[in-house]
């Protein structure tokens, strides 16, 4: 049984966490904010773009571009979006599953490009086919980060190095529910509209079709990395203040554990010491 001594060092070691945990929640709730109006910010601009990918596939049959060219999917590449750190809860390891699933399941020769420290030494650890990996600061990706990897893989793919390009992320929902995914991002293609065939309407393009292909495709391609990038680090912040949220409290529950149990122990040694004393003085008077 651990000693009265034991059990207030145990205490104090118990309050040390504690300030470390909450510290931990103040952090990851404020860039959870800015993270989330960022994605928020975001997701009008590349709806708006998709909706206008869309509109295009309703134009008949678009002129060739480099970016749109598909072929039998030999090889493929892999974006895995992770952390550079842990303490976040099941979000490294929800992600990293996911993306091992995919390749485990995708036939074909595979190539990673890492974003977070943690999938790149996983995977890593596990011989798989690390290409690149990239580093992004504490406070969650910029766009300068989001052009390094969509220019990396657009060479990839023009280049014929891979065939296809997919990326995997946790889609931000709220700071209790992200959800892992993985989608393909090259070839592009453009997203076809439900009840609406190809062909039905005219349109008319100005400049012409291949000046527009060519500067929209690539715009499209980055706006579909930046906004995983931004999805993935509201993602990582809110699972962190979750995780830390959790740990706060039980490092509470604990130390009030700890403090009613010291009591006890406390209590115990005075009531023996007083029964020593009283035991002392009957053995007096006898």
């Amino acid at each position: 049984m651990a000693s009265l001594k034991q059990i207030r060092q145990r205490i104090r070691s118990a309050k040390n966490i504690q300030q470390i945990t909450k510290a931990m929640k103040l952090v990851a709730a404020a860039r959870l904010k800015k993270a989330t109006d960022r994605v928020l910010e975001a997701r009008p601009y590349s709806e708006r773009l998709y909706g206008l990918m869309s509109s295009l596939s309703r134009a008949g049959e678009l002129p060739a571009h480099p970016l749109m060219y598909q072929r039998p999917i030999h090889k493929y590449a892999v974006v895995l979006i992770t952390a550079d750190r842990g303490l976040a809860g099941s979000y490294n390891t929800n992600i990293i599953r996911k993306a091992g699933d995919f390749l485990k399941q995708t036939e074909g020769s595979s190539s990673l490009v890492t974003v977070g420290k943690k999938g790149s030494q996983f995977f890593a650890r596990r011989g798989y086919n690390v290409v690149h990996s990239h580093s992004v600061p504490t406070a969650g990706a910029r766009l300068d980060d989001a052009i390094a990897i969509t220019n990396l893989v657009r060479d990839m793919f023009v280049s014929g190095e891979v065939d296809a390009v997919y990326v995997a992320y946790s889609k931000f929902y709220s700071a209790i529910r992200q959800a892992p995914q993985v989608v393909q991002v090259l070839p592009i293609t453009p997203p076809a509209e439900d009840g609406v065939a190809a062909d039905s309407v005219e349109y008319k393009f100005e400049p012409d079709p291949v000046s527009i292909l060519g500067a929209l495709l690539p715009r499209y391609l980055l706006t579909i990395v930046w906004q995983a990038m931004l999805e993935a680090t509201a993602s990582e912040h809110g699972s962190r203040m979750t995780a830390m949220t959790s740990a706060t409290d039980n490092a509470g529950e604990m130390i009030q554990e700890l403090t009613l149990k010291a009591n006890r122990e406390r209590q115990a040694s005075i009531t023996k010491e007083i029964l020593e004393v009283v035991g002392g003085a009957e053995a007096l008077k006898g």
